[in-house]
């Protein structure tokens, strides 16, 4: 998640970001907590960081073929314990 989709999922009125400046449909600034924001972004850090270090595709499924189901999972565990949901 970046910053621009944590501010419209904390603020729904929130209608457009233009130059990082919030704007509801009416064109007013809207007032945002960036704490807040950077936290939310934080949140999901982990779901960019386990995409850029998982093996890919055609890696993942030569493990598969190669060594089963359980050599499979655990490279993909290494991955996932380096990297654990909502931990900032």
């Amino acid at each position: 998640m970046n910053k621009h989709e944590a501010i419209y999922k904390l603020y729904p009125n929130v209608a457009y970001i233009n130059d990082e400046v919030p704007y509801d449909k009416d064109g007013n600034v809207v007032a945002i907590n960036v704490s807040l924001v950077d936290a939310e972004v934080a949140k999901y850090a982990y779901v960019t960081q386990r995409q850029q270090a998982y093996p890919s595709i055609v890696d993942q499924l030569d493990t598969l073929y190669h060594g089963g189901y359980d050599s499979w999972k655990a490279s993909i565990d290494v991955v996932k314990n380096k990297y654990p949901k909502g931990a900032a």
